[in-house]
């Protein structure tokens, strides 16, 4: 798969998003799709919200601009090889697409969105995409999973498509996240040549940058949940039709690595809201952008330095997938260790600050 052909299928990702997403943006403001402040959110006034709708359309024009070319102009099947795998993948796109789409639209209940996001799962499933095997990172023998390949593929999809969602807090920081994450990706399916992964590693990488273009503080729209589950769901698929597939016993490590911001900060919300016995689902002010603006930074500085970090992790996961054993164990320690001090630092597993007003009214109400 040439360089040409990868910059033709990001080109015209980033064209198609770049030039509908204003357009989009007025839709939605005429619509009333807006996104309103509130004690919980950054932004100060109503930003529209179906930026998704943009991301979207940039995908598939480049995924059709793969299969015309792979068609008409010798380029290397990617899409065209008669793979079931990929045409599951798209259909699933579709269908969280919709499922986002009709969320930020009329706003559905956590179980009709999970419902959605477990039928995409399985149709990626049906298709035969699964993760097959598991394995010690740093050597030895690998576990063939058999039939529980099912739901810990179902488990891996719905949980991409959710944090990504989840991280989606501050102008530019999912579509940047993304981004970094899918380069990662694109070159270890090119090195592996898992060429589908690529094409739609490249699709990804265009569409993201364009958006960035009006995402990017300050923001003029917000991707809403048609953008930022179609983003986790894609990364899931790019996992599993390349990186997988390319890796030996470090399979599933290696996209953990590459999307461990966002992984970090899902996994940190988890635990602190146990600790403290606040409901897991509960949503709060904790969360590592959060910390990070509560540390005085300010918008820019505070998408920048975790785009810093998911850059690192990504060069960590390149590196785990081709070092040599002891170089392996020294790049994780090191990734565990900023993990770690990160998570010191920010005060993660802390109650959040609105919370822990929440609690003092709680235990101490106000008098009369």
């Amino acid at each position: 798969m040439s360089w040409l052909q990868l910059t033709a299928v990001i080109t015209a990702a980033a064209a198609v998003t770049f030039g509908l997403t204003p357009l989009v943006r007025d839709l939605a403001f005429k619509a009333g799709l807006v996104d309103q402040p509130d004690e919980r959110k950054v932004h100060t006034k109503g930003i529209p919200r179906l930026g998704g709708v943009a991301i979207f359309a940039g995908m598939m024009a480049a995924v059709g601009l793969q299969v015309v070319g792979e068609a008409t102009l010798g380029w290397k099947p990617a899409l065209t090889s008669g793979n079931p795998q990929i045409l599951g993948c798209i259909a699933a796109m579709v269908i969280i697409f919709v499922t986002g789409l009709i969320d930020d639209i009329r706003t559905l209940s956590p179980a009709q969105k999970l419902a959605g996001q477990t039928l995409a799962a399985a149709v990626v499933i049906a298709s035969g995409l699964r993760i097959d095997f598991i394995g010690n990172p740093f050597g030895g023998r690998i576990i063939v999973l058999g039939l529980l390949s099912i739901p810990l593929t179902a488990l891996y999809i719905v949980a991409f498509a959710n944090v990504i969602n989840l991280i989606d807090g501050l102008d530019g920081l999912a579509a940047g996240v993304t981004a970094i994450g899918a380069v990662t990706m694109l070159v270890l399916a090119l090195q592996g040549n898992q060429f589908a992964a690529a094409a739609f590693a490249a699709a990804l990488i265009g569409a993201c940058v364009a958006f960035l273009r009006y995402n990017f503080h300050p923001a003029t729209i917000f991707m809403g949940d048609s953008g930022s589950m179609l983003l986790g769901f894609t990364l899931a698929a790019i996992s599993l039709l390349g990186v997988m597939k390319s890796v030996a016993a470090i399979a599933l490590l290696v996209p953990l690595l590459i999307l461990g911001v966002p992984i970090f900060d899902t996994a940190s919300a988890i635990i602190r809201r146990v600790l403290h016995n606040r409901p897991i689902q509960e949503a709060d002010r904790g969360h590592i952008h959060h910390r990070l603006l509560g540390r005085g930074f300010d918008q820019r500085q505070t998408v920048l330095i975790i785009y810093v970090w998911s850059a690192a992790l990504g060069v960590g996961a390149y590196a785990m997938r081709w070092a040599a054993t002891p170089v392996k164990v020294l790049t994780f320690a090191v990734l565990a260790g900023l993990s770690v001090f990160m998570a010191h630092w920010l005060g993660l597993f802390e109650v959040a600050h609105q919370q822990a007003e929440d609690l003092t009214s709680e235990d101490h109400p106000a008098a009369g």
